[in-house]
């Protein structure tokens, strides 16, 4: 099984699900790496959101790597859903570098992530369709304790139907964490994933960046042993050539 794409429905990119799997376990037991779910664990998990406010805000985080509490501070008003590029602005909510009171000058109070997934951007279409309010109305009102419940629900659904997820404890957390090792199986940088998650200092990036350090380090088709006459062979200069 492979994991990826999810523009079109039961198509993702060649990565393999066995070896990212034993990758996660690997980091988990050996890095203080977060515990994050693989796309097609997270696909299943929204599936028993059977809600659609509940199922837009956990789509969400697992789209846009908001903080849970970030992503109940949306508004219409920060949704771009246009057809060339929708985005998202999300209100950066944590910054413990410089602790309470007014940001300084030079720090980015908002962070804009792009929606790569048209599905979720049709699903948040559908969301403001179907409840009408304010554009600067919080989407979810609701407290993070009831977001919880939600997914309490949602796992509770899954157990139910035999449905089991590799980790012991999922939170509305987990989802950001899931949505950061997503994009670095889908080759974004380092330095956008940074801009993405709104983290302030590079060394918060790298406990996902080290995940894969990790992967590097357990492949077997990396060799540094050559043939040494074969390569002089090609090094050689060809010396009819060159009187």
């Amino acid at each position: 099984m492979v994991i990826g794409d999810q523009n079109q429905p039961g198509t993702f990119h060649q990565i393999d699900w066995q070896r990212a799997v034993a990758l996660r376990r690997m980091a988990i037991a050996k890095t203080n790496a977060p515990k994050y779910l693989l796309a097609p664990e997270v696909s299943a998990l929204l599936w028993y959101l059977d809600d659609l406010r509940q199922l837009a805000y956990f789509s969400t985080l697992w789209n846009t790597g908001a903080r849970p509490n970030e992503a109940l501070a949306l508004s219409r008003d920060s949704f771009e859903l246009s057809e060339i590029q929708p985005f998202v602005n999300l209100r950066t909510l944590k910054q413990r570098s410089r602790g309470k009171g007014r940001p300084r000058k030079d720090e980015k109070v908002f962070r804009t992530v792009p929606l790569y997934d048209a599905s979720y951007v049709r699903l948040m279409r559908q969301v403001f369709a179907s409840f009408p309010s304010a554009k600067s109305d919080p989407i979810w009102p609701e407290s993070h304790d009831t977001v919880s419940r939600w997914l309490s629900r949602a796992l509770e659904r899954a157990a139910a139907d035999n449905v089991a997820l590799s980790l012991s404890a999922v939170t509305p957390k987990t989802f950001r964490h899931s949505f950061a090792v997503h994009l670095l199986y889908n080759h974004i940088s380092e330095r956008e994933l940074q801009e993405f998650m709104g983290h302030t200092r590079a060394e918060s990036t790298q406990v996902y960046t080290r995940i894969f350090t990790l992967d590097a380090s357990t492949r077997q088709s990396i060799t540094f042993s050559f043939d040494g006459y074969t390569a002089a062979q090609a090094l050689r200069l060809d010396t009819d050539s060159s009187e």
